[in-house]
């Protein structure tokens, strides 16, 4: 059994783009499909997909990259871990590199963006932090 899946999906896709691979493959959960298609909206990955049926499912990442090969997802680090939970209320959501990245806030209203969650006015747990 995984402890953290988010951190789990986290590592391997900055394990994927550091080795500048097109895609990448991950156990399937509901809340990683969150996260994904929040990075989708915030334009970090192109799109995903699910792949098998029943247990066996996985999630299908393809990474974006620049025109030249260069890297868009430069850093994605965990902020919330199981051991210390990290909450935030609209006001006190982090602004990552000046607005130049994001950070992914599992709220009421869903998983969002730091940008989503301001302008919905919600806070909640924040996830990761992506630039």
């Amino acid at each position: 059994m995984m402890t953290d899946p988010i951190a789990d999906l986290l590592t391997c896709i900055r394990n994927a783009v550091r080795i500048e691979r097109a895609q990448v493959e991950v156990p399937h959960s509901n809340m990683k499909v969150r996260v994904v298609e929040a990075l989708q909206r915030e334009g970090f990955v192109w799109d995903m997909e699910t792949v098998g049926d029943g247990v066996h499912k996985t999630l299908k990442i393809n990474l974006k990259y620049g025109p030249n090969g260069e890297r868009v997802i430069q850093k994605i680090d965990r902020v919330s871990k199981p051991g210390r939970r990290v909450y935030a209320n609209v006001d006190e959501l982090p602004n990552v590199l000046q607005g130049l990245g994001i950070a992914i806030v599992s709220t009421s209203k869903g998983v969002l963006s730091n940008r989503e969650a301001r302008k919905q006015g919600v806070g909640g747990e924040v996830l990761c932090t992506v630039w």
